[in-house]
C-alpha cells in the first residue's frame, strides 16, 4: 500500500452525507453502514454482488439472475438491440417479444456485456510515468503510454478486457478486468407502451407505473453461459424503510468540480448541448410523425434525445438555483481556507483552483469547434462515424501501442471492431436527414468563411451534399468495412470513398483540437483535481467516494417517500394505479396500456407493488441496476430518477430526490398473468 497522504484515499471530492455515495467495491463504506444501519457486508457478499452485475456497452447496467446466463436490464437499455433486430414486419419495440424456448432467443447484432472480475490499484505506476517538471504535452503522452501498456500486459496475461480507470479525476488509477460476452440474445421484452408508460410527460416524474424491464441471455461458445454468481429472486420484496443497495455503472458525475468549472457547464457546455438536443428532437419528431416505419427507425434516437433534453433542463435549473450555487461556493471557500491555513497543504495544493481556471480559459474559445469537429456534432451520421473509425484505425495501427489514441489501444481493438463491423441496419433517408441538419448547424455557427466548410460541402447545399455522401458511400456494406479495416493503412488510404474523403478533410484539424484539449485542458484538470481530492482527504477525513466513471459502484439507500408541495408522495405505486392513471388520460398515448393488459386486468392483483422510490445515489448509467436487500436478494431494478434528483450530477440531496425502481413483485405478476412467460418465472425461481 502507498505511504503518506494517499493512504487516506478511502474513496471523492466530498465527505459523504445522508445516503450519498457511489462507492467502489474494493472500498465499501463499512463505517457508514455499521454506524447508520448496523450492517457490515462480508467480502463474499460483495464479491457475489460484484460478479452478478453486468455492464451494457449501449450505456446501462443489468444483473445475472440464473446459472444459465439469464440477465435482466431495463427495456430502454435493451432498446438499442430491440430496434436493430426489428424489421417492418417484426417490430419488437412496439409488440414486445417472448422466446418460449432457448431456440427462439434472438441474437443482438453488436451488444457487448462486461462483468467486473477483479480490480488492481495501479496509481503508483501511472503517476511514476509523469515526472516533476514535465511539460503538459509530455505528461499527456507519458500517462497515455503507461495506461495503454498496463492494459496490453493485462490482456495478454489474463485474456480479460482490461481498462485503466481514472478515479478522483486523476488522484488514483485502478485496473479493471472484465469477462466479456458478445453473444447476447433476447429472451423477453414487454411492449414499449408499458415499459415507458406515460412517455415523455412522465419521464423523470413520480408516481410512475412502468414495467421497464427486458431479459437477455449471455452465451459462451454458442451455449448459454454458465455463471457461478447470480442474484436470487426475493419472494418477500421490500417494505417502507428497508435498507437497499444498488449495484450498477453510473455514467459520470461532477461533484469534485470547482465552482468555476460548474459555471462553465452552466454558461457554455450545457446550453450548447441543450440547444443541440432541442434541434435534433424537432428534426426527428417531424420525421417520425410521417409514418409508422419512420417512427420505428427513429424511435431509439428520439427516445435518447428526449431523455437527455429533459436531463439537461434539470441540470441547468440546478445550477441556476442560488441556493445550490451558494452551497457549492461555501464548501469550496471552506476547503481553500483549510488549505491556506496549513503551510504544507498550501504549498502542495493551493494552486489547484487556478490550474482549473487556466484550463477553462483555454477550453472556452475552442469549445464549439471542438464539439463540432472532434466531437462529431457537425457530422451526425453513423456512416461518417464508421469512416472516421476506419481512417483512424489505419493511422493509429501504424504506431506503437503506447503512442496510440486511447480508443485504438490493443486492449480495446476487439470491442472497437465488433461495433465497426456491426450488421445493424443503416437507413439512407434517416442518415441523409441527420447529416444534412448537422452540416447546416455547423455552417450556421462557424459561417461560410470557415476554411473547412467549402471543402466539405463541395459547392453544394448541406442537404444536397448529405444526400450525395450517403448515396455514394460504400460503407453501408460490412464486407467493405472489413476489407478496409483489415487491409491496413495502404488499403484505406487507396480508397476514394466520399465519406472517407470528408474525414480526411476535417481530421487534421480535429486532431489538432484534440491535442490542445488533452495537453492543455484534460491533463491540467487531472493534475489540479488530484490536488483538490488530496486536499479533501487531508482536511475532512472519513469515508469518501470518487465521481462516477461508468464503472461498477455500490450505492445504498432507504426505501422512503417524500413531501412535495405539501403533499405526501408514497414510497410505492401499484398495478391498480397503472389502470387508474391510464383511465385519467382516457387510455390515450402515451398513457395507453397494451391490449393484453386491458384484457387481463381482472386476473391481475391490483395491490401488487409496481414502482418504488429510495434514497440510493444514482445517475445516468445506473439504468438497469439491480436493487438488492441485506441478504443480497433481488428486490427491484432501477429505471429512472425523479426531477429533484437531476442536480445529483454535482450535488446530492435526498430531501426530495429519489431513485425509481420497478418492484420485483410486479415483474413476476406481469410475467405470469399478462404474458404467460412461465419459462422465465421458473428460471427466476431457480426451480
Amino acid at each position: 500500500m502507498r505511504k503518506g497522504i494517499l493512504i487516506l484515499l478511502l474513496v471523492v471530492g466530498t465527505t459523504a452525507v445522508a445516503d450519498e455515495g457511489m462507492w467502489l467495491f474494493n472500498r465499501p463504506p463499512r463505517q457508514l453502514l455499521k454506524q447508520r444501519y448496523n450492517f457490515d457486508p462480508t467480502q463474499p457478499w460483495l464479491d457475489h454482488l460484484q460478479k452478478s452485475s453486468v455492464r451494457f456497452n449501449s450505456g446501462g447496467s443489468g444483473s445475472f439472475l440464473s446459472a444459465d446466463g439469464l440477465i435482466l436490464t431495463n427495456h430502454h437499455v435493451g432498446l438499442d438491440c430491440l430496434q436493430k433486430i426489428s424489421t417492418p414486419a417484426h417490430d419488437y419495440v412496439t409488440t414486445g417479444y417472448h422466446a418460449k424456448t432457448q431456440a427462439e432467443e434472438v441474437k443482438c447484432v453488436d451488444l457487448e456485456l462486461n462483468v467486473l472480475m477483479s480490480i488492481e490499484d495501479v496509481t503508483q505506476r501511472v503517476n511514476a510515468a509523469v515526472t516533476p517538471g514535465m511539460s503538459t504535452p509530455d505528461a499527456t503522452r507519458a500517462r497515455r503510454a503507461v495506461m495503454n501498456t498496463i492494459e496490453k500486459e493485462s490482456l495478454d496475461k489474463t485474456g480479460l478486457r482490461s481498462d485503466v480507470v481514472t478515479l478522483y479525476q486523476g488522484a488514483e488509477y485502478h485496473l479493471y478486468r472484465y469477462k466479456k460476452y458478445t453473444d447476447v440474445r433476447l429472451v423477453f421484452a414487454p411492449e414499449v407502451s408499458i415499459a415507458f408508460f406515460g412517455g415523455d410527460p412522465d419521464n423523470f416524474e413520480y408516481p410512475r407505473y412502468d414495467l421497464d424491464v427486458c431479459f437477455f441471455r449471455a452465451y459462451d461458445n454458442g451455449k448459454p453461459a454458465k455463471v457461478d454468481n447470480y442474484l436470487h429472486w426475493s419472494t418477500a420484496g421490500i417494505q417502507d424503510g428497508d435498507l437497499v443497495f444498488v449495484s450498477g455503472h453510473p455514467g459520470g458525475t461532477d461533484r469534485l468540480n470547482t465552482l468555476s468549472h460548474l459555471q462553465f457547464f452552466r454558461d457554455v457546455a450545457y446550453p450548447f448541448t441543450l440547444n443541440l438536443l432541442r434541434r435534433r428532437e424537432v428534426l426527428l419528431n417531424t420525421y417520425a410523425e410521417r409514418n409508422t416505419e419512420n417512427e420505428r427507425r427513429a424511435h431509439d434516437q428520439l427516445f435518447g434525445i428526449k431523455n437527455s433534453r429533459k436531463l439537461y433542463v434539470g441540470r441547468i435549473a440546478g445550477l441556476q438555483d442560488p441556493a445550490i450555487v451558494k452551497a457549492k461556493s461555501d464548501a469550496e471557500t471552506a476547503l481553500r481556507q483549510r488549505v491556506s491555513a496549513d503551510p504544507q497543504l498550501s504549498s502542495a495544493y493551493s494552486d489547484a483552483w487556478q490550474m482549473v481556471d487556466n484550463a477553462l480559459n483555454t477550453y472556452r474559445p475552442i469549445y464549439p469547434e471542438f464539439r463540432f469537429l472532434e466531437g462529431g456534432v457537425a457530422f451526425n451520421s453513423h456512416l461518417f462515424g464508421i469512416a472516421r473509425t476506419l481512417q483512424r484505425l489505419a493511422d493509429e495501427s501504424q504506431k506503437p501501442n503506447a503512442e496510440r489514441l486511447r480508443e485504438y489501444r490493443e486492449s480495446n481493438l476487439e470491442s472497437l471492431k465488433q461495433d465497426l463491423y456491426s450488421e445493424a441496419p443503416i437507413y439512407d433517408d434517416l442518415e441523409s436527414l441527420t447529416l444534412a441538419d448537422s452540416l447546416s448547424h455547423w455552417l450556421e455557427v462557424v459561417g461560410a468563411n470557415d476554411p473547412l466548410v467549402p471543402r466539405v460541402l463541395a459547392g453544394k447545399s448541406p442537404r444536397d451534399r448529405a444526400a450525395e455522401l450517403v448515396r455514394s458511400t460504400k460503407l453501408k456494406d460490412v464486407a467493405e468495412r472489413k476489407r478496409l479495416g483489415e487491409g491496413g493503412k495502404a488499403v484505406t488510404d487507396a480508397s476514394n470513398d466520399p465519406m472517407l474523403q470528408v474525414v480526411r478533410i476535417v481530421d487534421p484539424r480535429a486532431r489538432e483540437l484534440r491535442k490542445t484539449f488533452e495537453d492543455n485542458v484534460q491533463e491540467p484538470f487531472r493534475q489540479a483535481y488530484a490536488k483538490i481530492a488530496n486536499a479533501v482527504f487531508r482536511t475532512s477525513g472519513g469515508e469518501t467516494y470518487p465521481d462516477a466513471t461508468f464503472t461498477l459502484r455500490l450505492a445504498l439507500g432507504t426505501v422512503k417517500g417524500y413531501e412535495e408541495n405539501g403533499r405526501s408522495i408514497p414510497w410505492s405505486t401499484n398495478i391498480g394505479g397503472a389502470f387508474a392513471h391510464a383511465a385519467e388520460h382516457k387510455n390515450q398515448p402515451p398513457f395507453d396500456l397494451p391490449k393484453n393488459w386491458l384484457t387481463k386486468k381482472a386476473a391481475l392483483n391490483a395491490g401488487t407493488p409496481m414502482n418504488f422510490v429510495s434514497t440510493a445515489d444514482i445517475i445516468g448509467g445506473n439504468s438497469g441496476s439491480p436493487v438488492v436487500n441485506r441478504a443480497g436478494e433481488f428486490v427491484g431494478i432501477i429505471f429512472d430518477g425523479n426531477l429533484q434528483s437531476l442536480p445529483w450530477d454535482y450535488q446530492f440531496d435526498d430531501r426530495q430526490g429519489r431513485a425509481l425502481a420497478v418492484d420485483s413483485r410486479a415483474i413476476v405478476e406481469a410475467l405470469r398473468k399478462v404474458y404467460a412467460a412461465t419459462n422465465v418465472v421458473t428460471e427466476l425461481s431457480g426451480k
